[in-house]
């Protein structure tokens, strides 16, 4: 059974004592070690969130180079396509000049050689259907 005596009080006091000399070697150092993590990882959190906003930041910026460096380019892509039509739709009449030219040229001398070969075979029809009367009937037609 429990009896009330002055050894509760000597239990107390020396419940008291341990809580001191506890809370001075081990309970303050901890709290202390505690606070300062708590601190650091504070810190870390906010250096943290300072290098992501710079990340972002850049990434902004690069999502804006990238946009305007393909915008250049399909602008220039665009200009030389223009370029090209223009130089192929030159070149192209161009050639289609000289073809014309080069095609009336033909067609002058196709006219002038069938010229001469209507002049040719008018000379010699007559004599060319004398000799075939003269085949055909077995003698010389005058």
């Amino acid at each position: 059974m429990i009896s009330v005596d002055w050894t509760l009080g000597l239990q107390f006091l020396n419940f008291i004592i341990l809580l001191v000399v506890l809370n001075k070697l081990l309970y303050r150092p901890i709290k202390k070690i505690i606070s300062e993590r708590a601190e650091t990882i504070s810190d870390s959190l906010a250096t943290a969130k300072n290098l992501e906003a710079d990340i972002n930041e850049k990434m902004q910026r690069y999502q804006q180079q990238l946009s305007d460096a393909k915008i250049l380019a399909n602008n220039e892509r665009n200009n030389l396509k223009k370029a090209a039509h223009e130089e192929e739709a030159k070149v192209l009449l161009e050639a289609q000049g000289k073809a014309a030219t080069r095609m009336q040229a033909i067609k002058a001398q196709v006219g002038k050689e069938a010229a001469q070969a209507s002049e040719i075979l008018k000379n010699g029809a007559g004599s060319l259907a004398g000799q075939i009367a003269t085949r055909i009937l077995g003698r010389e037609v005058a």
